[in-house]
C-alpha cells in the first residue's frame, strides 16, 4: 500500500510539471516578435521620413499651409523625430507645424501642437515663443503673460521679450507690473529710449509723477536734446515755467538750431505774459527759417498786443512777402490796420481813422477773395458802424490832395503807416 501511494505521488508530480511547462510561453518568442516589428517600423521610417520631411519643407516654402500641417502631422505620427533627430529635428517639426496652423488662423490647433512639442523640449525658447504668440492671438492674455514671464527667465532676460511683456502689462493696465519690468529692462539697457518713454508714461498712468525720473535721465545725459525737451515739457505741465525756460536754453546751447526749443520758449513767455521776451524768442526762431510764415505772423500778433504797430506791420508784410500773398498773410496786414484803428480812433471818427479803417477793409477783402475769411466779422463791423472812407469824404478834400489820386493818414498815432488809400472809381 505504501509503495502504491509513492507511485501515485510520483505520477502526479510528473503530470503537474508537464502542465506547468505547457502553460509557460517560450522565453524567446515575444522578444523576437518585438524586434521584428521594430525592424519593420525602422525600415518604414528610413524610407518615408526623408521623403515626408522634404515634402513638408516644399509645401512650407510654397506657402501651402494646409498640406504643410498635414505632412507634419504624418511626420509626428510616424515618429520621425524619434527615429532620426538630425534628419527630423523635433524643434523644427513642431515649430513649422504650428506656424502652418497660424497662417490658417487655427491658433487653437497651433497651441495644441506646441504643447505636444514642449513635452519633449520643455525648455525650448522658440517653441515657448510660439506658444505665447498663440495665446495672444486667442486673447488668452493671462496665459500669454505667464508664458512670457517663463520665457524671460529661460532667455536670461531678453530685452525684446521684456518689451513685449511691458506692452502686455500696459494694455491690461497693470501699471505696477509694467513699471517693474521696465526698470529691470533699463538695468540691462540703460539707453533704451522707448523703454524710458514707456516708463514715464506708466508712472503717470499709475498716479506717480514721472518728473524726477525724467529729470534724472536728462541730468545723466545733458547732451541728449530729446531728454531735455521731455524734461522741459514736464516742468511746464507742473506749472514750473521759469525752470522749463532754463532747460530749453540748455537744449539750445547743445543744439543752437533746435526750432522746437525756440518755439517752446516763445510759447512759455507768451503764457507768462512776458510778450517782449516771447517776441525775441520767435524772432530767433524766424532767423533759423526765414520762410516760416506762421512765425512771422505770430511775431506780428505779439507786437499788436504790445501796441507796437510799426513792428506788427513790418512782420505782417514779411509774412506776405514770404508767402507770396497768401490769404492769411494778407489778412494779417488788415488785422494790424484794424487793431491800429481801434487803438488810435477818436471819439468822433476822424478822416485819418476812416482811411485806416478802409485800408483794413481792403486787406480783409483781398484775403477773402483768396479763400481766407476769418476776419469777415471785422469787415461787417466796419460797414455797419459807418467808419469807412467814402465818396463824400473824398469830395470834401482840398484840390491838392485830390490831384494826387490817393490819401494817407497824417496823425502821429498812424505814423507807422506807409500805405495809401487809392481813389475809387466813382469818387
Amino acid at each position: 500500500m505504501r509503495i502504491l501511494i509513492k507511485r501515485w505521488l510520483f505520477l502526479w508530480i510528473i503530470v503537474s510539471i508537464f502542465f506547468i511547462t505547457m502553460c509557460v510561453p517560450p522565453s524567446s518568442g515575444p522578444k523576437d516578435n518585438t524586434a521584428a516589428e521594430q525592424e519593420i517600423l525602422d525600415s518604414l521610417r528610413q524610407l518615408k521620413c526623408p521623403r515626408f520631411m522634404s515634402s513638408a519643407a516644399e509645401y512650407y516654402r510654397n506657402r501651402n499651409w494646409r498640406k504643410t500641417v498635414e505632412m507634419y502631422s504624418q511626420i509626428i505620427e510616424l515618429g520621425c523625430d524619434e527615429y532620426d533627430p538630425v534628419l527630423a529635428p523635433p524643434e523644427e517639426i513642431y515649430q513649422y507645424y504650428a506656424i502652418g496652423h497660424e497662417y490658417l488662423g487655427e491658433f487653437n490647433e497651433s497651441e495644441k501642437v506646441i504643447l505636444k512639442g514642449l513635452q519633449k523640449l520643455p525648455k525650448n525658447v522658440n517653441l515657448r515663443t510660439r506658444l505665447a504668440y498663440s495665446y495672444k492671438k486667442q486673447n488668452k492674455m493671462d496665459m500669454y503673460i505667464n508664458e512670457m514671464e517663463r520665457l524671460i527667465d529661460l532667455s536670461g532676460n531678453d530685452t525684446n521679450l521684456m518689451t513685449d511683456l511691458s506692452n502686455a502689462y500696459g494694455d491690461l493696465e497693470r501699471y505696477d507690473d509694467q513699471i517693474y519690468i521696465l526698470k529691470q529692462l533699463l538695468k540691462k539697457d540703460p539707453n533704451n529710449e522707448i523703454a524710458q518713454g514707456d516708463l514715464a508714461l506708466a508712472l503717470e498712468k499709475s498716479g506717480e509723477d514721472p518728473l524726477e525720473f525724467i529729470k534724472e535721465r536728462f541730468e545723466n545725459n545733458p547732451d541728449n536734446v530729446s531728454y531735455g525737451l521731455d524734461y522741459a515739457d514736464r516742468l511746464i505741465k507742473n506749472n514750473r515755467n521759469a525752470e522749463a525756460i532754463n532747460v530749453f536754453k540748455k537744449v539750445i546751447r547743445v543744439d543752437g538750431s533746435n526750432k522746437i526749443a525756440y518755439r517752446k520758449i516763445g510759447e512759455v513767455y507768451f503764457e507768462m505774459d512776458d510778450l517782449e521776451s516771447a517776441s525775441e524768442a520767435y524772432e530767433e526762431l524766424y532767423m533759423l527759417d526765414p520762410r516760416d510764415v506762421k512765425t512771422a505772423i505770430k511775431i506780428s500778433d505779439i507786437n499788436i498786443e504790445l501796441d507796437q504797430f510799426n513792428e506788427a506791420i513790418k512782420w505782417a508784410k514779411k509774412a506776405d512777402k514770404v508767402s507770396r500773398s497768401s490769404g492769411e498773410a494778407i489778412s494779417q496786414i488788415g488785422k494790424v490796420y484794424y487793431r491800429g484803428f481801434q487803438s488810435c480812433r477818436s471819439e468822433i471818427i476822424s478822416l485819418d481813422d476812416r482811411i485806416v479803417a478802409s485800408l483794413a477793409f481792403e486787406e480783409f477783402d483781398k484775403a477773402g477773395k483768396k479763400g481766407y475769411r476769418r476776419n469777415s466779422g471785422s469787415m461787417q463791423w466796419l460797414k455797419e458802424n459807418e467808419v469807412l472812407f467814402g465818396k463824400a469824404n473824398w469830395f470834401m478834400l482840398n484840390p491838392e490832395s485830390k490831384s494826387k489820386g490817393f490819401i494817407k493818414p497824417s496823425s502821429s498815432c498812424y505814423n507807422w503807416i506807409d500805405d495809401k488809400l487809392i481813389k475809387q472809381p466813382g469818387w
